[in-house]
């Protein structure tokens, strides 16, 4: 085998365009694309495949092989080999797929200036057409400069870094004239494939994109609750983003339902709610009034009510928790103050008992077992959100015992923690830790009790929003364990 030296020089030689590092991590991917995720993904990806979600390295590369899976004869996609270019021809990124693949983020540093489209498809050996669709998806980002590192780096790597960094090598480059480092540092997203990028330039592909084919199964006219000149409200499916994640835009709910209106413009985000949660949302018309609504949000000057489904009874009245400020899932959360934490609030209005959803009702909305023992009965909470922080209800709900039905992240942790009452470190009844180490330890041992991020619906809507003084008010249809089908 080569030595990493030979290597690394081959890289920047043959392709100009330097794979400075690979991060590898495991998300809850809804389907990567078949003829992109199947064909293209390099024989080191797999040799990885079993890294810990958490593990993030520098891997220094020959150009990536391009391997045919057998995945490919299973979809209408064609994939074939042309003589013209040598790249296999495929369909786009549509059909969008149905099975799941292990992201594939590649970091690199442009050597010699030129069009991003030529240095990612040179670099990477990706089809052009390919690189242009990842463009269109927002899949591609760049800096000006380079960030800094991961400790996992390796000498050489570090060495690109500095060499392309070196304050004499900055000051030559005009277009960062004016701007620090961090500033420099900051990245965007690549909007045209032909985007000349220079030397020294970063970029981050996201070759595997989080898809979402929930989105092409909606009828999004039957969706909008609401159409006014300012925004439009929205009745948003479970398994659909509102505004696209860091490596999609385009399998969003803004998008779909800009389309479904025949709007020129797209809608744009005001909130957000949970991909796995559905109801209301707010998606402006206008700049004017995305930033006058947020100004209300701000100043809590719009109601937001839930329904929640969760799988043991909840106390009537309001619950406090401070939520850890690491913006990371899962959102862990303790009854007590800890100074740096968010305070959490929800007041529940009422809760009833009800029937556990039929087996086919949860298997028509996709929502997952998760090996909750207790299900001959459940509660339907009717919720009003006093404050509004990533995964609040859920994790609020499960720190009492009493998790969302179909949650497949937070109901693991509240079975370990009857198995094991003193697993979690920030319960009221935590212990106190002789080192900071063994404080950690116990904090990732409970953060391990939590499963992955469910790739469908959980019981949990957002039912009601308004705002104005409830001048203007509106309500989701009914939630999806009030199906009739059995």
């Amino acid at each position: 085998m080569a030595p990493a030296a030979a290597i690394f020089s081959s890289v920047l030689s043959n392709a100009l365009l330097s794979p400075i590092w690979a991060s590898r991590y495991w998300r809850n991917a809804l389907l990567p694309p078949v003829a992109l995720a199947s064909v293209l993904t390099s024989a080191s990806d797999h040799k990885n495949h079993h890294r810990s979600r958490k593990e993030h390295c520098w891997v220094v590369r020959r150009k990536a092989s391009i391997a045919h899976s057998s995945l490919a004869k299973a979809v209408t996609t064609t994939v074939s080999s042309s003589p013209a270019h040598g790249y296999p021809e495929y369909d786009r990124l549509l059909p969008c797929p149905f099975q799941n693949e292990s992201p594939r983020v590649e970091h690199l540093v442009v050597l010699e200036g030129g069009l991003v489209l030529d240095w990612i498809s040179k670099a990477l050996d990706l089809p052009p057409l390919f690189v242009a669709d990842l463009i269109r998806f927002g899949a591609v980002h760049y800096a000006l400069v380079c960030p800094k590192p991961p400790p996992t780096a390796t000498p050489e790597q570090i060495q690109i870094y500095k060499e392309v960094t070196e304050p004499s090598v900055l000051q030559k480059r005009s277009s960062i004239k004016g701007k620090t480092v961090r500033e420099a540092q900051k990245t965007f997203r690549v909007a045209d494939a032909n985007q000349f990028v220079e030397a020294g330039t970063y970029l981050r592909v996201h070759v595997h994109p989080k898809r979402f084919p929930r989105c092409y199964e909606i009828d999004w006219k039957s969706r909008i609750i609401a159409v006014t000149s300012t925004y439009v409200v929205l009745d948003k499916p479970a398994a659909t983003s509102v505004g696209g994640t860091i490596d999609n835009i385009e399998e969003c709910c803004a998008m779909f339902a800009s389309r479904a209106l025949a709007f020129d413009t797209p809608l744009r985000t005001t909130h957000q709610i949970d991909n796995c949660t559905e109801g209301c949302v707010v998606l402006a018309r206008t700049k004017d009034f995305c930033s006058e609504f947020h100004g209300m949000i701000r100043e809590k000057r719009v109601k937001k009510l839930y329904l929640a489904l969760a799988a043991a009874p909840v106390p009537v009245g309001i619950i406090t928790h401070y939520m850890r400020p690491v913006n990371t899932a899962p959102r862990l959360v303790s009854e007590d103050i800890i100074g740096g934490w968010h305070l959490c609030q929800l007041e529940v209005l009422e809760c009833k008992e009800v029937m556990w959803p039929a087996a086919k009702v949860m298997e028509t909305h996709n929502v997952e077992d998760c090996g909750w023992p207790f299900k001959k009965v459940a509660y339907e909470c009717k919720i009003n959100l006093l404050t509004g922080k990533t995964h609040q209800i859920r994790a609020q709900f499960a720190a009492i015992g009493a998790p969302i039905v179909g949650d497949s992240m937070y109901i693991p942790s509240v079975m370990a923690k009857t198995a094991n009452p003193s697993i979690n470190p920030f319960d009221r009844k935590w212990k106190e830790y002789a080192t900071e180490d063994e404080k950690m330890a116990a904090i990732e041992q409970w953060i391990a009790q939590h499963g992955k991020e469910p790739y469908a619906a959980i019981g949990l809507q957002a039912s009601h929003i308004s705002w104005d003084d409830g001048n203007c008010s509106y309500e989701a249809g009914a939630p999806w364990w009030r199906s009739t089908d059995q």
